[in-house]
């Protein structure tokens, strides 16, 4: 059986306990072009994992075990001459405690550093020798004294390796403790010391190297008086791809788990549109070539696939690893502005963005400026580049968690008052009632001048948001399914491991304002060219999943008048 390494953040523990690993090793030779990297992504989209392969890499220490752990990748063929050169320090700030001053949070990085540096030192006592306690020091001086052994008895070089180093530091920034955040990041501040101690090893060159990883460039930014060696390598595009799955890396690994489990192959398609519309569709790079699909997420999917013997999960996305939607109210700082950001999201999808903007290093205070929005957005993964000139939503999984916010911002009920309509659906498949009660009872809470913004875009997502609520643990559902007719508007596909497996609703939707509802509402039939566009869909699905029993509909919204709702023959 496959081992799926969900949650395993050791490159070691992966390779010696025979875990699948997707090979991303190409890339430590790329990264050796910079002395000093900052490398950002998202929460969860494989960076500790990744910091735990460097230290495996260089670790000199681990010399002897080299073969066994990077025979089989790409790096143990074509190895560069740093390979086991270092001592690595690897810290990790996600573990520093925010407090209401910073004295506390100062103690709280000299305590979990400190316990970082202990072990280090233990670790390379065949190197230091004998070594005094220096565990009542700070940080930057422990660092320094540390330096100094290297200098004095001719050690091998550092890498120092900073995972989440912006974690505490944004945390001040999501609870408005911004005094707190500029002492931090300001004067003479335990922080700005050390990065002052690192910047000094590396002219001295008792550190060979740094890799730094986080997610958002303000802090960075904002510590440059005294650390301006660092290169941010975001967005160099022969390093795009090295956190996150590519399409290719993807098949391949679902096609090992499905080997592994010994299903029916056809079920792979049905797994594949899956994963494409709920965890691809991350563009890093406006020029990107590909797209990117979240490799923790991914991981999830298929840690759930192999242990419950290939049943696709009720949730697509685990809890732990939900955007942080918070950020968002933080960000926008007044309610104007956030309901302004989440009408372009939730109604458009789009926000136009300034690509010189993203680019560039930014601080604190331009984080917070409107003009800066979407950049910062793309930052924590919330956003990505459609193009040169507007970010989108990368996946239905972003949609529905928008959208989920967006009720919530606005007190619209989603809770109650929808069981028997969908309990019926369960029944009889009825979609038309399930829709009426979709446009009763969720719709019927809007104020008429809502309707004003009210689109079609907005008509798919709220549904697509409900019936996720409800019905996910039977049915998986999409919207805007590629095909080679054009894309869907929404879909819903019985899971195979349920009573409603081989069936599938496309659904196309029509929009128009409240003045044209006599128009609409008089119509007897769909107009023929939307009948053809979802008869298109229907039969390219055909082409793809030829046992599926496929229901075609077209449904016209007349604003808050009412609907049409018709089957497409």
């Amino acid at each position: 059986m496959i081992k799926i390494p969900y949650a395993v953040g050791s490159y070691e523990e992966i390779q010696e306990q025979g875990y699948y690993y997707v090979d991303k090793t190409r890339y430590i030779a790329a990264l050796e072009q910079w002395k000093v990297p900052v490398f950002l992504r998202p929460r969860r989209f494989g960076k500790s994992l990744w910091c735990s392969t460097l230290e495996c890499f260089y670790d000199i220490n681990r010399k002897d075990k080299f073969d066994a752990l990077f025979g089989n990748t790409w790096i143990g063929k074509n190895p560069t001459p740093l390979k086991n050169s270092f001592m690595v320090l690897r810290l990790n700030f996600s573990v520093v405690s925010v407090k209401p001053d910073m004295v506390c949070i100062e103690d709280s990085f000299n305590f979990t550093q400190s316990a970082r540096i202990k072990t280090f030192v233990s670790y390379y006592k065949n190197l230091f020798g004998k070594f005094p306690d220096i565990s009542d020091r700070s940080i930057a001086d422990q660092l320094q004294f540390i330096i100094e052994q290297v200098t004095n008895n001719t050690l091998p070089p550092l890498y120092i390796i900073i995972d989440e180093y912006d974690n505490f530091s944004n945390q001040l920034i999501t609870s408005r403790n911004d005094d707190l955040y500029k002492a931090l990041t300001s004067g003479d501040s335990f922080l700005r010391s050390f990065f002052k101690v690192i910047k000094s090893g590396v002219e001295q060159q008792s550190i060979g190297k740094v890799f730094i990883t986080g997610v958002l460039p303000i802090t960075i930014d904002d510590l440059t008086s005294r650390f301006n060696i660092a290169q941010i390598v975001t967005l160099q595009k022969k390093l795009v791809n090295m956190m996150g799955f590519t399409h290719r890396e993807t098949s391949q690994y679902l096609a090992r788990v499905f080997e592994s489990l010994d299903n029916d192959p056809e079920q792979i398609p049905q797994i594949q549109e899956i994963m494409n519309n709920h965890y691809d569709g991350y563009r890093f790079l406006p020029e990107a070539e590909e797209t990117l699909y979240n490799s923790a997420i991914v991981t999830y999917f298929f840690k759930h696939l192999v242990i419950n013997d290939g049943e696709i999960p009720r949730e697509l996305i685990d809890d732990n690893l939900k955007t942080d939607v918070s950020w968002i109210e933080r960000l926008t700082t007044v309610r104007e502005n956030t309901d302004a950001m989440m009408d372009a999201l939730v109604f458009d999808n789009q926000l136009e963005y300034d690509l010189k903007q993203l680019v560039s290093k930014f601080n604190m205070r331009r984080f917070f400026e409107k003009d800066y929005y979407p950049v910062s957005l793309f930052y924590l993964g919330m956003v990505t580049c459609k193009d040169d000139f507007t970010m989108c939503l990368p996946n239905n999984t972003l949609r529905e968690i928008f959208v989920d916010y967006y009720n919530e911002l606005n007190d619209y009920e989603v809770s109650k008052g929808y069981t028997d309509y969908f309990r019926q659906y369960l029944a009889n498949q009825d979609m038309e009632t399930l829709f009426a009660g979709f446009y009763e009872t969720y719709l019927g809470q809007f104020p008429a001048q809502a309707w004003d913004k009210i689109n079609e875009n907005f008509i798919r997502c709220t549904f697509y948001e409900l019936c996720t609520r409800y019905l996910s643990r039977y049915f998986t559902l999409s919207m805007e399914v590629n095909y080679p007719s054009g894309r869907s508007d929404w879909e819903m596909t019985g899971k195979y491991h349920t009573k409603y497996k081989n069936t599938r609703t496309i659904i196309e939707f029509k929009y128009a304002p409240s003045k044209a509802a006599s128009h609409i509402l008089s119509l007897e039939a769909p107009l023929e060219a939307d009948t053809n566009q979802v008869l298109g869909y229907k039969n390219d699905a055909l082409k793809k999943f030829a046992h599926f029993t496929i229901n075609a509909c077209v449904i016209y919204v007349a604003g808050n008048k009412g609907f049409r709702y018709f089957k497409a023959d």
